[in-house]
């Protein structure tokens, strides 16, 4: 990033090293070679932690995304080796120090020019406040001229590259400060060549565009300040489907109605401008009055707060001052809880999130377990895609590469006031993605590690409590009037366990469970047990030596239970899995075997559900030592069985929620199924598309447990009875990787119905997504198997799809030749529930093909079809195609009937997608009437919806019949505008008859050049 930024006359003077811009080593005024690579990377990771230890395992982790190799800390080694050489070689003064378990580098001061930016920063703002506006401009200045371009350009680093992006933010940030000091000193025109230049830059960046408005009006060009505007709507609207935010949209205002409160005051004083700007927008701390609807969707998402939390307090105080400071300029506030397994870090932040919630983070709280123990911690590609989806975005709308995702994420962010928890975060790695971008949010991550290579991170380091906030916590737990007739005893018991809170936690909750027991005799018996033990200290050693006391103190059927409970994967589960997965008769309430682990602490409840079912979840800790047992005292026989029993009682499940949505199921295999009593499944499946919500997580992690298992029928019969779900729900991702994991096995053990059913479902997936060469080899490939196999089913589902493949593509024969093929099969199959879904799609093109009475006659059938079955959906895909059939006919009424009757059934069901279609036609409804007024209405709201979900060419169709619209009023410029958008769009498809329909409203360009299309 160099437009609009200074540059120092003498580039070779001023700090040895270099990473504003590519990496560079300077020594008396010659460039240092550095080998590029794995030695520039090293040499950055260091620079970029100057004065702090980096671990080799942390360097490994930069050098090697993926699977490093065997001498890959021997390779570091080298490195290290090679760098220190050079730098020596040089006479570059620096120095880099072994100290176990890694590296630290020591330079000068004034060595990095990223150190000199942000003390020169941090001088601009002091001087700003002091109203000293002028030397404030020259210093921000001179800070930001330090930048030659984007941080650590070219580094052969993904890693380094995130850390770099966010360290190009402060610069941007800067630069915002200066053109605000700018323009509060009146050199509103000097300046307009630099915003313009930084505008150019970065595009997406609304307060640069803000701050070039204002210096353009102030100019006096108030037409070139509007068009500035305009071409942000364009931008956003283009790019990521948006409307320019209020900032920008209240400042075009107040340029229209010349607003006396944008003229230059008479005296400049600090921040006059910003808060002028401030005002206008409205952005930067978003009110609590706006509208809900201007605000979305307010997730609240937070765990339960723990009512015993004790100690911390002024470490509490430091994080909230951190999240909410006022500090001018500051950026979004980041706050990293670290310390060892065990010590509250997860306590210590749902307390500080939800003291904030109500008072600073009003539009809502974002909440994510990150898994950093296990050797998979969750992908924050998985995290942003459930942050988007409790934002507001439906699921189809949600693009695939995390790139795409984070944009969307920050521009959803960027003017709430919403604090993002990341519990148990496993690398800054992980992390970065899912920052927002915006200073009116917050941040607060826990981690075993302190991600030291956050930027702007403010780290709290919890340890262990002290003697008086053990004994408080202990006498919450099991009573004060305890611990107070035995002082001596309960200082010894918080000595015994390390003062660690979990573990404290734990020996209270024993004790509170057995009132008859002096809290001494405990003491005694955790002496016993720490002599067995090596030398015990507080940490994760401490909480094994009582999680083993408290384990020993079960009787066997818990202690088994809590062993099988480990092969549990998710961050909650249902407790019915506890009866499933130890096989005995479940009872009315199958939760109940779980109270004794809750009683002592071994299992947390952590909240109900939709359904009002209770869910459970363990402590990291205590799942690992309940794993342990489970390897020494379970055999594999037991294990496989009861892995078998969970992945049946998930298939039942499924099998009934498809019941209920769809009236039919799927694709059936051989995998036996583990039944619940049917009072308790008809409670679970009350709302079925909620429930799966709710077990997403849950039923994805079977699907790849079954699969590492080699249970490859529960496998694949999971997988594919989950896409219907996945699909109505918009869950593309958990579709991809359950299949994947699931055609490995298959594969692997030579499943050949396994396979095609995954590679059918897998062509529906790619159809969704609009791959169609995968599409077609997906299902070309599980047809032939299908066909081996003579699964009547398979060869309708697979020839079904290929048919929409075939129509989307334009071969309308072709596809009505497979969709013959495909109603063949199911009838052989007996499924009138997939024979539906061929008239349905067949419908497509024999209404294209001016066939209206066997489209009337095949709706009609599939119609009753899925009210026999009770599939909502489909009935409201039917009563789509019978409503442009009546439009077809031009009887409207009848249309405008049917069509509002699905339209009541799509925002019953949620489907955003379905309504987009119901408004959209209901629109030409009114047109057809010559409700002008009513038909535009219904054409915004679709493409408001259309574009909300990123649907280009749903968006392109609609602007063909607001053209046609345009044309009845005689605004035949406006028609013009719309039809070459919607007709770019269409070549670029490659829709065919879309693009011709637009060609008939557009035949011919006028004489000035602009295109005048035809009357309708």
């Amino acid at each position: 990033m160099t437009g609009g930024h200074p540059v120092p006359r003498n580039p070779s003077a001023g700090p040895a090293f270099r990473v504003l811009g590519t990496l560079k080593v300077l020594s008396g005024g010659r460039t240092v070679p550095v080998t590029a690579g794995r030695q520039q990377v090293v040499l950055a990771a260091l620079l970029l932690e100057n004065g702090r230890l980096q671990s080799r395992d942390r360097l490994i982790r930069l050098l090697w995304d993926e699977e490093p190799p065997e001498t890959a800390r021997t390779q570091v080694q080298i490195c290290v080796s090679r760098v220190r050489k050079t730098l020596a070689a040089a006479g570059v003064k620096a120095t880099i120090v072994t100290r176990p378990p890694g590296y630290m580098l020591q330079i000068e001061d004034s060595a990095l020019d990223l150190d000199v930016f942000r003390r020169t920063v941090a001088e601009a703002n002091m001087l700003a406040g002091q109203g000293r506006t002028a030397e404030a401009a020259d210093s921000m200045r001179a800070a930001v001229a330090l930048w030659q371009g984007p941080c650590l350009d070219g580094i052969a680093s993904e890693t380094l590259a995130r850390v770099a992006q966010h360290i190009d933010e402060e610069c941007l940030a800067a630069a915002e400060s200066f053109v605000e000091l700018e323009l509060e000193l009146g050199r509103h025109r000097q300046v307009i060549a630099e915003i313009a230049r930084l505008v150019n830059d970065n595009p997406l960046r609304e307060h640069f565009r803000a701050q070039l408005m204002l210096a353009l009006y102030r100019s006096g060009r108030q037409p070139e300040a509007l068009e500035v505007y305009r071409e942000a709507r364009k931008l956003l609207q283009d790019e990521l489907g948006l409307q320019p935010g209020e900032e920008l949209r209240r400042l075009e205002r107040s340029i229209l109605t010349e607003d006396p409160e944008l003229r230059l005051p008479d005296a400049p004083g600090p921040g006059r401008t910003a808060g002028l700007l401030a005002a206008k927008a409205d952005s930067m701390q978003p009110r609590e009055d706006r509208p809900a609807a201007a605000r979305g969707p307010v997730p609240r998402q937070l765990p339960v707060d723990t009512a015993d939390f004790v100690g911390h307090e002024h470490l509490v105080a430091e994080a909230e001052a951190a999240l909410t400071g006022t500090v001018p300029h500051r950026a979004t506030g980041i706050v990293v809880v670290a310390g060892r397994s065990g010590v509250g870090k997860s306590t210590f932040a749902a307390r500080v999130a939800h003291r904030l919630a109500d008072t600073h983070f009003l539009d809502g709280q974002l909440y994510c377990r990150l898994h950093g123990g296990r050797t998979d911690p969750i992908d924050p590609r998985e995290v942003l895609g459930r942050f988007l989806r409790a934002l507001g975005l439906p699921g189809p709308a949600i693009p695939d590469s995390l790139e795409e995702r984070g944009e969307i994420y920050r521009s959803m962010l960027a003017d709430r006031r919403i604090l993002v928890v990341m519990d148990d975060a496993a690398s800054e790695e992980q992390v970065l993605p899912l920052l927002p971008g915006s200073r009116s949010c917050g941040v607060l991550i826990t981690s075993r590690a302190r991600l030291t290579a956050l930027p702007g991170a403010h780290r709290v380091t919890l340890d262990i409590l002290d003697e008086k906030d053990s004994l408080e916590l202990l006498g919450n737990v099991v009573g004060a009037d305890r611990v107070q007739g035995e002082p001596a005893a309960a200082r010894e018991l918080v000595a015994a366990v390390g003062r660690l809170p979990l573990a404290l936690r734990i020996v209270a909750a024993r004790l509170a469970a057995r009132p008859f027991w002096p809290l001494a005799s405990m003491v005694r018996r955790l002496a016993d047990e720490s002599r067995r033990l090596d030398e015990l200290a507080y940490g994760e050693m401490t909480v094994r030596a009582s999680l083993s006391l408290t384990y020993d103190g079960l009787t066997e059927p818990d202690r088994r239970l809590l062993r099988l409970l480990s092969l549990t994967k998710g961050s909650t589960f249902p407790g019915w899995m506890a009866a499933a997965l130890t096989g005995g008769t479940p009872g009315p309430y199958p939760s109940d075997i779980l109270e004794p682990l809750i009683d002592v602490q071994m299992l947390d409840i952590t909240g109900v559900d939709a359904g009002g079912e209770l869910r459970y979840a363990f402590h990291d800790i205590i799942r690992l030592f309940s794993r342990d047992r489970l390897a020494a005292e379970t055999d594999d026989g037991e294990r496989g069985a009861a892995v078998r029993r969970v992945g049946g009682a998930w298939l039942s499940l499924i099998t009934e929620a498809q019941r209920r949505i769809l009236g039919t199921r799927y694709l059936t295999g051989s995998a036996e199924h583990w039944h619940l009593p049917e009072r308790h499944v008809s409670t679970v499946l009350a709302r079925p598309l909620e429930w799966l919500d709710t077990e997403l997580e849950n039923l994805s992690l079977t699907v790849e447990g079954l699969a590492q298992e080699d249970e490859d029928e529960y496998a694949w019969e999971l997988a594919v009875n989950l896409a219907p779900l996945h699909e109505a729900r918009g869950y593309l991702d958990h579709w991809a990787r359950t299949h994947r994991k699931a055609l490995t096995v298959v594969r692997r053990r030579g499943n050949r119905m396994g396979q095609a059913a995954l590679l059918a479902s897998l062509g529906s997936l790619h159809l969704n997504r609009r791959n169609l060469p995968e599409a077609r080899k997906a299902l070309t490939t599980a047809s032939e198997i299908f066909e081996d196999l003579g699964h009547d089913k398979g060869l309708g589902l697979s020839h079904r799809d290929l048919g929409i493949v075939a129509r989307l593509t334009g071969r309308d024969i072709s596809a009505m030749l497979l969709f013959d093929k495909a109603q063949r099969y199911f009838d052989r199959s007996g499924d009138p529930w997939a024979r539906a879904t061929v008239l349905t799609q067949r419908a497509v093109i024999l209404l294209r093909q001016g066939d209206v009475r066997r489209v009337e006659a095949e709706l009609n059938e599939a119609l009753r079809i899925w009210r026999d079955l009770g599939y909502v959906g489909g009935q409201a895909r039917v009563l789509q195609r019978v409503g442009q059939l009546l439009l077809h006919r031009k009887q409207f009424e009848g249309a405008r009937k049917v069509l509002s009757e699905g339209l009541c059934m799509v925002l019953e069901d949620g489907d955003v997608i379905g309504e987009g279609y119901m408004l959209h036609d209901l629109g030409r409804v009114h047109m057809g009437l010559g409700e002008l007024d009513d038909a535009a209405a219904f054409f915004d709201r679709a493409l408001a919806l259309r574009e909300g979900i990123r649907d280009h060419a749903g968006a392109a169709s609609l602007r063909v019949d607001l053209a046609a619209l345009s044309l009845r009023a005689d605004r035949a410029r406006q028609a013009g505008t719309l039809l070459a958008e919607a007709m770019e769009v269409f070549s670029r498809l490659g829709m065919v008859e879309e693009h011709a329909r637009a060609a008939r409203l557009y035949p011919h360009r006028s004489a000035d050049g602009i295109d005048a299309p035809a009357a309708r």
